[in-house]
């Protein structure tokens, strides 16, 4: 909303992928709608970003608009082939013409929080880099100046140093991936050699290859550490890559799930080749991990590739037909897509399973999609069949997890898994290491 004479209506449709935004004239209800934007949302490239606003004297969130009344300013991600750089535009409400005000350069990722005024003479943004965390700045655009605002130090001054790289590799379909690519300050492949590696990921699912193929992320941000984060084990000496993309398409009629298992094994093994090939991780020392569907997909990979050496999956599901009225971005009801749901499901596949796999599942978790009952029974299911499993419910727990307690055992458990199952060169001499236990 921004007055009687504008506001701004988005519509939008799941199956398409499309994306309408309007203006409308509410005090003027005869005015025909006007057509501002028309993509696909998951074209990242193509994202105008989101209206300005400014409260008003009630108190109230509405569209700010220049002096003049004739244009409005935007904010956006700015995704594009070099990563993500955030931009202030400023849109003609007659014309529909953007001009570009301001554009993050390299090596800094400075995202606009708030023009300061209308004509957005003076800006106050964001600033970061891998070496110094988010900062405010003000930018006057007219003279060209920047003062920084705050200063906060850095939050982890022991991971000043570690080396980070926005890598780009291809699928053998065709489909562009990428990942940010992680290693231990100082280390050097060529004169330490290949280390153990940990894989973090998500899969995401698109209607378009191209979309699917658009990098993600930035490598010129600072990376802030929370218990969440795969880059501890950097402390431990294992290379990370976070965020490999899983893209799983389904163009046109097709549905990105009716070949899910594929898609997925051929995105691990893409990410695993180009590790290999730089000479940074190991083949044999490799460990795939993830929350929530993140875990769902790890416990996938496991049951149908052999590309992994041991595997940590918290907070997910195992059994699809327990999620019988769709699932993530799947619109099927079970009795609609049966056998997808089965051939998704790592729990039916669970005698495939030939890899250690530690589960950990808050056990209060509310989440209609990944109710604790998923990793007991998939847990049950792998230890029946002679399955090397561990499974650790942290109690008073919901889906992600608060209590410095529970974080910090699962961080214990997990650095004993990878000590136990990946850090060892020798496949042989990490069998056995933990037996089958649940706690």
């Amino acid at each position: 909303w921004g007055d009687g004479d504008l506001a701004l209506v988005e519509e939008s449709w799941w199956r398409t992928r499309k994306l309408h935004t309007w203006r409308v004239r509410p005090d003027h209800p005869d005015a025909a709608a006007q057509l501002v934007f028309d993509r696909s949302f998951e074209d990242r490239y193509a994202d105008p970003g989101y209206a300005v606003t400014t409260v008003n004297r009630f108190g109230r969130r509405v569209i700010q608009r220049s002096a003049d009344g004739s244009a409005i300013l935007l904010i956006g991600q700015g995704a594009s082939p070099e990563g993500d750089r955030p931009f202030l535009d400023r849109l003609d409400l007659e014309s529909l013409e953007t001009e570009r005000l301001f554009r993050s350069e390299a090596p800094h990722y400075e995202r606009p929080v708030r023009p300061l005024d209308g004509a957005a003479r003076r800006l106050l943004t964001l600033r970061e880099s891998p070496e110094e965390p988010p900062n405010l700045f003000l930018r006057d655009l007219e003279e060209g100046s920047l003062s920084q605002v705050t200063r906060f130090p850095h939050p982890t001054p022991q991971l000043l140093g570690i080396q980070k790289e926005l890598i780009r590799y291809r699928r053998e379909d065709g489909v562009d991936l990428t990942a940010t690519l992680y290693l231990p300050k100082g280390y050097s492949p060529e004169t330490d050699g290949p280390l153990p590696a940990v894989l973090w990921a998500y899969p995401v699912e698109f209607k378009s290859a191209d979309a699917a193929g658009q990098v993600t992320g930035s490598p010129h941000r600072f990376d802030r550490v929370g218990w969440w984060s795969p880059l501890l084990w950097l402390a431990q000496g294992f290379a990370v890559l976070d965020d490999p993309t899983m893209p799983i398409v389904g163009e046109g009629e097709a549905e990105p799930n009716d070949t899910y298992v594929p898609q997925l094994v051929a995105s691990a093994k893409a990410a695993v080749d180009e590790v290999v090939r730089r000479g940074v991780a190991d083949r044999e020392r490799l460990a795939i991990g993830g929350h929530s569907y993140g875990a769902f997909m790890a416990a996938n990979l496991l049951a149908h590739s052999d590309l992994f050496a041991a595997g940590v999956a918290r907070s997910g599901a195992y059994n699809r037909t327990l999620t019988p009225f769709g699932f993530q971005a799947e619109e099927r009801k079970l009795w609609e897509a049966l056998d997808v749901y089965i051939a998704m499901s790592p729990f039916m596949h669970a005698d495939d399973v030939n890899e250690p796999l530690l589960l950990i599942h808050g056990e209060a978790d509310p989440n209609s999609g990944t109710f604790p009952m998923q990793s007991e029974r998939f847990y049950s299911a792998l230890k029946g069949l002679g399955g090397t499993v561990r499974l650790v419910m942290l109690p008073h727990e919901s889906h992600g997890y608060r209590a410095r307690e529970s974080i910090l055992h699962m961080l214990w458990e997990t650095e004993r898994w990878l000590d136990s199952h990946v850090s060892s060169p020798s496949p042989e001499s990490r069998k056995g290491d933990l037996p089958s236990q649940k706690e």
